[in-house]
């Protein structure tokens, strides 16, 4: 069998809608304008990962109307950790200020930003007492999805390093993954007024998140072993 052609890697960029929305684009042009450095932008989404660890570390201890704004701090967070994500491209690529460190500004703080809301979200059910069988569930839950979050995120850059098309497909993609952990960390604001333990949700959430990123690991690896053996075919 012939060697696999030594070709550079496809330029990925993640599809986003929001990309196109008028105030996405408004905001980045503004924040241009203002000659500000995507990759602050970049390292913001890190500091908005540690005040989520935070408000999701004290739920526990947190009762009442202090677990409320915990909860939607939590909440918070993951969207303006989002956002800063949605800014840092717009503003590096369709502005023209992208900076010869911008890939791995693009990439770590990700990593380290999905590692820490998981284990912040686990650790926080531990202290909501949430258990199955006797033994702690959030922390269980917690280091499952932030190995799986590495798990997929390595597996798509992977198939660039082979030279193929970056695979941003889900069905727990990080987007899919943040919003499920939004509607979970929701959850715990509304938990004095829904049935079962403090946090049911929330661990559900972490739940599905776990499952869902299993199967986007599985549908991508599987993604680049189909095309690797097209590729070799071809050759």
């Amino acid at each position: 069998m012939p060697p696999l052609p030594n070709v550079a890697p496809p330029a990925a960029r993640r599809p986003l809608t929001t990309r196109d929305a008028r105030w996405a684009k408004a905001l980045a042009a503004s924040l241009a304008r203002a000659g500000v450095n995507p990759n602050w932008i970049s390292f913001a989404s890190l500091l908005f990962a540690g005040a989520g660890v935070w408000a999701f570390t004290l739920l526990g201890a947190a009762t009442g109307g202090t677990r409320v704004a915990l909860a939607l701090a939590a909440a918070t967070t993951i969207q303006l950790r989002l956002l800063a994500n949605l800014l840092d491209g717009l503003v590096a690529v369709e502005h023209g200020r992208k900076q010869a460190t911008g890939d791995l500004w693009n990439e770590v703080p990700d990593r380290v930003a999905d590692v820490a809301f998981f284990l912040g979200a686990g650790y926080g059910l531990a202290g909501l007492g949430t258990t199955i069988g006797g033994a702690a569930l959030g922390p269980i839950l917690g280091w499952s999805a932030a190995a799986l979050a590495l798990t997929t995120a390595y597996v798509r850059q992977l198939g660039g390093a082979l030279g193929l098309a970056q695979d941003f497909r889900g069905p727990m993609a990080k987007q899919q993954r943040m919003f499920v952990l939004t509607l979970g960390a929701l959850a715990c604001a509304m938990d004095a007024r829904l049935p079962g333990p403090p946090g049911t949700l929330l661990a559900a959430a972490l739940g599905l998140i776990v499952l869902g990123a299993a199967a986007t690991f599985v549908r991508r690896l599987a993604g680049i072993a189909r095309a690797l053996r097209a590729r070799a075919g071809s050759g």
